[in-house]
């Protein structure tokens, strides 16, 4: 079988590093779904406005070219040291490396270029992300109130405390302020990364965040525009 893409992601995650590491998790960040030329077709979309949320299924594009199967991956929720097997994970490392997402659905907007979109908010998607194909989120089957989260379950409540240092907000919107935030109190580090004076710097929006975490406590040293 072969899949194409019927439109492409657009947002400020420029780079992999501080892309939320599942969907909803940033839920002030917004994402355009700009369709190919042949899906800007409104008729495709009609009645999709009674949806509040929408699956999106994607490609993991900004991976290096496949390798050999590997069965077993280290999840960073795991700290990077323990190997568990892919289909138990959401590695973006798989065989097909397609990726599954639930995003809410803010508006469908008619644009001169575009033609019809979809603008939709807690996206985990880098910008330029390939979307294969979108389908109704649909509560009463898709909600599973007995459901265990495996290995996820210790970290649902996991966030650094997000300050921002002296001048580190000149220049930004309240919005991206909002977003940032949110992407950072994710802590988009590695797992296995201690505390520690390391400054890191992470691309968003035209800007780069420099900050550094002390004790579940995360700085904003300083942004610069890109």
């Amino acid at each position: 079988m072969t899949i194409t893409p019927i439109a492409i992601a657009h947002n400020g995650f420029t780079q992999k590093f501080g892309i939320p590491r599942q969907s909803g998790c940033a839920p002030s960040v917004l994402t355009r779904i700009v369709f190919c030329p042949e899906y800007q077709v409104s008729e495709a979309l009609r009645g999709i406005e009674q949806w509040s949320h929408l699956w999106l299924i994607w490609g993991f594009s900004a991976n290096s070219p496949a390798q050999s199967f590997s069965p077993t991956v280290r999840p960073p929720r795991l700290g990077g040291n323990t190997r568990v097997g892919v289909f138990a994970t959401r590695s973006p490392f798989r065989p097909n490396g397609l990726g599954l997402s639930s995003v809410k659905l803010e508006k469908v907007e008619k644009t001169k270029d575009n033609g019809i979109l979809l603008v939709v908010s807690g996206a985990d998607l880098m910008d330029g992300t390939p979307i294969y194909d979108i389908k109704p989120y649909i509560p009463y089957t898709d909600i599973h109130g007995d459901a265990s989260a495996g290995f996820a379950a210790s970290g649902n409540d996991y966030r650094l405390q997000v300050e921002w240092g002296r001048g580190s907000k000149k220049g930004l919107s309240s919005r991206l302020i909002k977003e940032l935030t949110e992407i950072l109190a994710q802590d988009p580090r590695p797992a296995y990364k201690e505390d520690g004076e390391e400054v890191y710097g992470l691309a968003y929006s035209g800007w780069n965040v420099q900050f550094v975490v002390t004790n579940n406590r995360l700085l904003v040293m300083q942004t610069k525009q890109l």
